[in-house]
């Protein structure tokens, strides 16, 4: 996006959005990334202060029609359902003037100290930030919107409205929230976890420093163990080392908890019958690296168990306040669920494709026939195979895929949709790449020409300079 009046910035958008969501300018780049905070919270109060209606328009075969709203609500927001007898009402950032200024405004900010003053504003309630500048400067920057509120209360259940004691003080500043800013690291991430980890050992808040309601999360994410391991003492890093950490093909998860699985099965006595049938498959995954790769059996088989068993203990899991990875890793899974768990993902395999010995690249899949909002996805059609895997299982570059009704393969519609890696200097320089291509257009050649690069990881160069885009350039247009 560029403009005559300082906006010359590349990157991705989402959902309507007219700024550039998560990129970077000539010498500063944002990427945004989720994690646990609390900054949504509902309060039970025993009757409403006000209402209004609200008409909405709704298209009809006929023309358009209108259909009246009664909204209620309470000194702290709309209500949003009952609860017995008392009225549920939800607060949350609502400041969304200042929200789109901050969201434009920040594309073009130059440095660390532009993008601060902008941050004042506090109204990037649903994202984290990893920040970059020119100069040097690296940093997360935790939800940039979190009410202060009194700690002896639990901010995760509705809290009675009618206590004055669950007023809201404002919202916590820069200091009181945990950002990382220059850490002797020498590196900030996020991968859709909890702040705690973010520079590495040493560098990162400390959880006991802050309140729990800045983050609910729980452990640590099989992603942040996988970024931690590439990142880690590392230094000198380059554009295509980043990129290779990127694509690492570690999957920490299965590491964690394959081990259970292969003790439960070393436990069998002979003359059980799953001794025989899960010999040759407890063989594959006993020997395997833990590593995705699209010729690989192993990680096929690992997922498919991984998703069964997962299902079975869920609730367990759950109910101990614990991810299910940490649940079978601690070796809370009986050993029955654990195997009847992999004779059951035996079976299926072999059902969908013939043979439980399928590689991974033949069920996983990237797949753009049509331009539906909901994607449409045809086995008889072309495919990719795509080799890493879902972000639940450690993988860094992440392709949550699954079977459709009408597939045996699996195709993927979440995960990894713009990956860049920026190098700022004298100028910027950066590869990226897109998922499927960059039109829309099902007839367009850029449709879908970007998919092999998006499943090997073999990013493009940008053109960010006009200079750069000489020779590059199809059609031009000019409002």
């Amino acid at each position: 996006m560029v403009s005559e009046e300082g906006l010359n910035a590349y990157g991705a958008v989402t959902w309507g959005q007219f700024f550039i969501y998560q990129g970077f300018n000539a010498t500063a780049g944002w990427m945004h990334t989720s994690s646990g905070v609390d900054n949504i919270d509902e309060f039970l109060d025993t009757r409403p202060s006000r209402s209004r209606t609200i008409t909405l328009l709704f298209k009809t075969d006929s023309g358009m029609a209108r259909k009246p709203f009664t909204v209620l609500y309470t000194r702290h927001g709309p209500v949003i359902r009952k609860d017995g007898d008392r009225f549920v009402s939800i607060s949350l950032m609502k400041s969304h003037v200042n929200a789109l200024t901050q969201s434009y405004s920040r594309t073009k900010s130059r440095d660390m100290a532009a993008f601060r003053k902008i941050m004042e504003l506090h109204t990037n309630s649903s994202n984290n930030t990893l920040f970059a500048d020119a100069s040097g400067n690296i940093a997360y920057f935790h939800s940039n919107y979190i009410p202060r509120r009194d700690t002896s209360f639990d901010w995760t259940k509705p809290v009675d409205g009618s206590n004055p004691a669950t007023t809201y003080r404002g919202v916590l500043s820069f200091d009181e929230t945990p950002n990382v800013v220059n850490p002797a690291s020498g590196w900030v991430y996020n991968s859709n976890n909890w702040p705690w980890s973010a520079a590495g050992e040493g560098s990162s808040p400390r959880r006991e420093s802050f309140p729990r309601y800045v983050e609910t999360g729980g452990e640590e994410t099989a992603r942040g163990f996988h970024a931690l391991r590439v990142l880690g003492g590392k230094a000198g890093w380059t554009m295509s080392s980043l990129t290779a950490a990127a694509f690492d093909s570690y999957l920490p998860a299965f590491e964690r908890i394959i081990p259970p699985l292969i003790a439960a099965y070393d436990q069998l006595p002979a003359t059980d019958s799953l001794k025989a049938k899960l010999a040759e498959p407890i063989a594959a995954l006993r020997g395997w690296d833990y590593r995705w790769n699209a010729e690989s059996v192993s990680t096929a088989l690992a997922v498919f168990w991984g998703e069964r068993v997962g299902r079975r203990v869920s609730r367990d899991a759950r109910a101990a306040g614990i991810s299910i990875m940490q649940y079978i890793a601690a070796s809370r899974a009986a050993p029955a669920e654990l195997l009847s768990s992999l004779g059951d993902a035996v079976d299926a395999l072999s059902a969908d494709f013939g043979t439980w010995k399928t590689p991974w690249g033949e069920i996983n899949r990237f797949q753009r026939i049509n331009d539906d909002i909901a994607p449409h996805f045809d086995d008889t059609q072309s495919s990719i195979p795509v080799p890493f895997t879902a972000s639940v299982w450690g993988s860094l570059a992440a392709f949550g895929a699954r079977a459709y009704p009408n597939t045996k393969k699996w195709y993927g519609t979440s995960g990894n949709s713009f990956v860049a890696v920026v190098e700022f200097g004298d100028s910027v320089r950066a590869q990226a790449i897109t998922a499927g291509g960059e039109s829309g257009d099902p007839r367009s050649p850029h449709f879908n020409d970007e998919a092999e690069r998006y499943a090997s990881g073999r990013l493009r160069d940008v053109y960010f300079y006009r200079s750069q885009l000489v020779g590059h350039t199809e059609r031009e247009y000019h409002p």
